[in-house]
């Protein structure tokens, strides 16, 4: 088939993807559910035969509640194959509709294009976005805690502290918010005022249910609350942070928007004044390069982003601490994820030391440590 470069340079004569499944090692509990599984496809796009046959390798994995589903990522990966002869393009992809369609797709191509530079992947998305600070090394990184029981919750807190990191994310709402709040105050009097909180609410509560967690939760100083209103609700949440701010603005509580980014855009969440933070999940944003677009976007208005995943495998997430790694100064980001899967495609090149996850340095996404994933 044939694709073309997202920016209209040289083509790509085939594409090809394989399938895979990877299981969690142990449910991850969610507003939206338990994830236990997470499956996609692997996506590799060559040069043609008058070229040297570079090889760009990305990833496609879907999680609906973010993305579209694997169903529907298929079809829109088919559909590319169908209209390959007439030209087309990531770009030609509904990112609205199948985000992690067309974040495999461009991955790729943006892979190969960095590999043909010699440049990692953080160097090139910096360079094609007009970024002039050298990409960081490493990338300080939250511990994700699950929506366990206070003590379990307290307990793997705990242990993600004695490992070096200094910032946790806990998951809530799925319980009702008295039982989340016995949560974050067992974890808070087990790690001490030293180390930053987040709550991920993924959307759960409505506006009163998400105002009464609010009050409660401003005494554990919490550095944010991320999405404590359906996606759609940016009024809501730009009326939460409005809310804080009426009383005194010390003792509210930071907003953070992530499912809005991605339902609703960007742009639209700072025009509504709805975030004092932004979630940004590459794979749910369309591609490694409208996630980095976004953070510069938000970084410009005063908003601070933060780079996670949607539970990835390597190839994505390597992808994604490129992305972290091209934003200046970049806040404590959600990708030691790793761990979360009890297998992987291939071995993970962006080991995590201290709270802080390495950057590769080779060209594209990490040198040769993919080229068996090449391959296949």
């Amino acid at each position: 088939m044939t694709a073309d470069d997202p920016r209209g340079e040289e083509p790509f004569e085939t594409l090809r993807r394989r399938p895979f499944a990877l299981d969690l090692t142990r449910p991850l509990g969610t507003a939206h559910g338990e994830i236990r599984r997470r499956e996609g496809f692997l996506i590799a796009v060559e040069r043609g035969s008058d070229t040297d046959g570079a090889v760009g390798l990305g990833e496609a994995t879907p999680l609906p509640g973010w993305t579209e589903s694997r169903e529907e990522c298929a079809a829109a990966l088919d559909g590319l194959d169908e209209r390959a002869g007439a030209g087309a393009a990531p770009e030609s992809l509904d990112t609205g509709a199948t985000p992690a369609a067309r974040h495999g797709v461009s991955l790729a191509l943006v892979d190969v294009a960095a590999r043909d530079a010699g440049a990692s992947l953080a160097e090139h998305l910096s360079d094609e976005a007009g970024v002039t600070a050298t990409p960081a090394d490493a990338v300080p990184v939250n511990a994700t805690i699950g929506d366990g029981e206070p003590n379990e919750t307290a307990a793997e807190a705990r242990g993600a502290v004695e490992a070096g990191f200094d910032c946790l994310k806990l998951k809530v709402g799925a319980r009702d918010v008295d039982a989340d709040v016995e949560r974050v105050r067992a974890v808070r009097d087990a790690v001490g005022d030293g180390v930053a909180l987040r709550a991920d609410a993924n959307g759960a509560w409505d506006r009163q249910v998400a105002r009464r967690a609010l009050d409660a939760l401003a005494a554990f100083d919490l550095a944010y609350v991320e999405q404590p209103l359906p996606a759609d609700d940016l009024n809501g949440l730009a009326a939460l942070r409005e809310g804080d701010r009426s009383g005194q603005p010390d003792d509210g509580v930071p907003i953070a928007a992530d499912e809005s980014v991605a339902a609703r855009g960007i742009d639209a969440v700072l025009e509504a004044d709805a975030a004092d933070a932004v979630v940004l999940k590459p794979m749910a944003l369309g591609g490694p390069d409208r996630a980095l677009a976004a953070a510069l976007r938000a970084r410009s208005a005063g908003i601070d982003p933060v780079v996670t995943t949607t539970v990835d495998a390597v190839v994505a997430r390597t992808a994604a601490v490129h992305v972290a790694a091209a934003i200046p100064d970049a806040a404590p980001c959600g990708l030691a994820t790793g761990e979360m899967l009890d297998e992987d495609l291939a071995p993970d090149p962006c080991p995590i030391d201290d709270g802080r996850i390495e950057v590769p340095s080779g060209p594209g996404l990490a040198g040769g440590a993919f080229d068996d994933l090449r391959r296949e």
